[in-house]
């Protein structure tokens, strides 16, 4: 027990015994914890033992603690009437501008019924005993070897296998050179903001669009202006002249699905070549595809004026949090400085582990079985969602969400409702600053047994509420 107890102008037992009560009243000292023999923890504060045993009789005559022949003292129950945790009234507060909240988070620990939510894949479909071999291996190895920093661009073996996976995976030719490992995307946005963006500066996001990243370069200080998507991807001739940065995702286009036209994407980088200005290009859920192939990478027919930034939260899980950046040579030093000012490295066992993983070829056999199942699941939430004459379905061929316009009423008011009957699901205008009408349903997370079930809940929902 590591309690920290001030012995000044105190009698000895007196003081042990004023700690360790407040201890028990505000929770520090949990009931059932058991406490050090007298003798113990009389040598660890250097006190006389029984200024300890005097403290700890009269605690169990109080209630406080209960003495347990042979066993040993523990803290009782939590008595009724204890003290609460005295609240500081500080005077610190955020900086001027600075009005963010944290937003709610997807949890196991209230997982509904019928369970749309985006952005969770199904984590039974995972090779955990396969990660779990080769996540001990490493941390085994680790332990019979010297503690040391690690590189902060990221774990070498790592970097050479996205490297090389991306080569086969998205057809880009890169060398580990150009990978920097990060704490997934969200990190990798960050490190490119800080240190391409000054406090002023304009950043153009899609409408509607990825809300962190909007949130993230909004809190760097820059000057977050959306720009509109339509079915060939982000409308380049909207876009305001003065961006320094433009955020997009191609591949699918979160949360509408669509993938951006190649067309579309060569305009994207001649409008680039034209000033000053970087494309960081999101390959969001470029990995789950159900029919066509994918179209080159942004990062393939730009070299020096995109980053790439991707993540293996989707086609792994969301707890081995861990992403990269394709970085151009001109920025190499400066985004691994910043990893290393901002983050110092990331966790090497985990990072190594990741490595193997990559190269004896399971991550690319866990994504083949994955996308059979999400295929299924994208088919019947499609088939289900085309029959409902309120909807039109936004086409997608890949990955883990499919997104629903409603062409007349109020789509938040509906997702409340759904949510009262045991479905979970995304309102369209949460991800969008101009109003939109429309539904979000992720299929990772929901039990493929129910998808039918949960979407005849929700369109009964549907009804009731545009009558």
């Amino acid at each position: 027990m590591d309690l920290v107890i001030s012995l000044d102008g105190a009698e000895k037992s007196v003081a042990v015994y004023r700690a360790l009560r407040a201890a028990i009243e505000d929770g520090r000292l949990p009931a059932g914890h058991r406490l050090p023999a007298s003798r113990v923890y009389a040598a660890e504060l250097g006190v006389a033992r029984g200024s300890v045993a005097a403290a700890y009789e009269r605690l169990v005559a109080e209630g406080y603690l209960t003495a347990r022949v042979g066993r040993g003292t523990f803290v009782a129950p939590v008595r009724t009437g204890s003290k609460p945790r005295r609240v500081v009234d500080d005077p610190l507060r955020p900086r001027a501008g600075w009005d963010l909240r944290p937003l709610p988070v997807s949890s196991s620990d209230s997982k509904p019924r019928y369970d749309f939510r985006t952005g969770i894949p199904d984590a039974e479909l995972f090779p955990f005993d396969t990660w779990r071999r080769l996540v001990a291996a490493e941390v085994r190895l680790r332990a019979n070897s010297p503690g040391t920093y690690a590189d902060p661009a990221g774990h070498p073996a790592l970097r050479a296998a996205i490297a090389r996976y991306l080569g086969v995976a998205r057809s880009i030719r890169v060398t580990p050179d150009d990978v920097l490992v990060t704490n997934g995307t969200q990190q990798a946005l960050d490190l490119i903001a800080r240190v391409l963006l000054r406090p002023g500066d304009v950043v153009a996001v899609e409408e509607p669009g990825y809300p962190p990243a909007r949130r993230l370069f909004g809190s760097l200080g820059a000057r977050v202006c959306g720009v509109p998507v339509d079915a060939e991807g982000l409308v380049v001739d909207e876009l305001p002249g003065n961006a320094r940065l433009v955020y997009a995702t191609p591949s699918h286009q979160f949360p509408l699905g669509r993938p951006m036209s190649l067309a579309r994407r060569h305009a994207l980088l001649d409008w680039a070549r034209r000033r000053p200005a970087a494309i960081v290009e999101d390959d969001y859920d470029s990995e789950f595809r159900f029919s066509s192939r994918p179209l080159e990478p942004l990062y393939g027919l730009g070299p020096g004026r995109v980053l790439y930034a991707g993540t293996f939260s989707k086609s792994m899980l969301p707890t081995v949090r861990t992403g990269f950046v394709l970085m151009p040579p001109s920025l190499r030093e400066a985004l691994v400085a910043a990893r290393q000012v901002t983050d110092g490295f990331g966790q090497a066992a985990v990072q190594a582990a990741l490595a193997r993983f990559i190269d004896d070829g399971e991550l690319a056999k866990h994504v083949r079985r994955a996308t059979r199942a999400y295929a299924a699941r994208h088919a019947a939430i499609v088939a289900r969602l085309s029959g409902i004459p309120a909807l039109d379905v936004v086409p997608s061929a890949a990955g883990l969400h499919v997104t629903a316009l409603l062409r007349e009423g109020d789509s938040a008011g509906v997702v409340a409702a759904a949510a009262r009957a045991g479905v979970a699901l995304d309102d369209l205008g949460g991800y969008s600053a101009t109003p939109m009408a429309g539904f979000v349903f992720g299929f990772g997370a929901m039990d493929p047994a129910l998808i039918d079930e949960g979407l005849e809940v929700f369109a009964a929902t549907l009804r009731d509420r545009i009558r």
